[in-house]
């Protein structure tokens, strides 16, 4: 497997790990942690919400692929996606070009506990967010399998062990030697 850039770019569904178990293997590499969707908020000034709320998803998709295209030139870094980054074939192509692509997966019972905590996910807004969350998963999977490198269940998996499973493959893809 040929991976380009010295990056790991983690994706998946929401409350599927990505920002938590990116920062400790950031951290753990002293790689730079990048989130993408922090990224579109603070160049756009607004919450996610708001630009959903304003101007639509499409508008929003439009900002995440330009946040993807503005990291083309890093490198050390852990990058964490938004849940949906996959839903363009594009953006499964640049994620690759960016560097080694790990799927982050967890039951759904375990992402519908993490995501319900948080109000602020305007695809959840719905009458039934259980319902959504269930056709969410399953209309993106195949976009996420399309795109990932390298696949983890984290669902039994404390955040560290996950990270350090992370790190594992990272080596393996990048040929880093132990100390790396």
């Amino acid at each position: 497997m040929s991976v380009p850039r010295q990056n790991i770019v983690l994706i998946g569904f929401m409350g599927s790990g990505k920002s938590s178990i990116g920062r400790l293997v950031a951290g753990r590499l002293g790689f730079q942690f990048v989130d993408t969707d922090a990224l579109i908020v603070e160049r756009a000034g607004r919450e996610i919400a708001e630009i959903f709320a304003s101007e639509g998803e499409e508008r929003f998709r439009d900002l995440e692929t330009a946040a993807i295209e503005s990291l083309a030139h890093r490198e050390r870094c852990v990058i964490a996606t938004g849940g949906g980054v996959v839903l363009r074939e594009r953006n499964r192509g640049l994620l690759r070009e960016l560097g080694f692509v790990v799927l982050l997966m967890a039951s759904e019972d375990v992402i519908f506990e993490r995501v319900s905590r948080n109000t602020k996910r305007p695809l959840l807004q719905t009458a039934n967010p259980r319902e959504t969350v269930t056709a969410m998963l399953a209309a993106r999977q195949p976009a996420y399998e399309a795109a990932a490198q390298w696949k983890l269940d984290s669902t039994a998996l404390s955040h560290a062990t996950a990270a350090e499973a992370v790190i594992a493959e990272a080596r393996r893809a990048f040929a880093w030697q132990s100390g790396a």
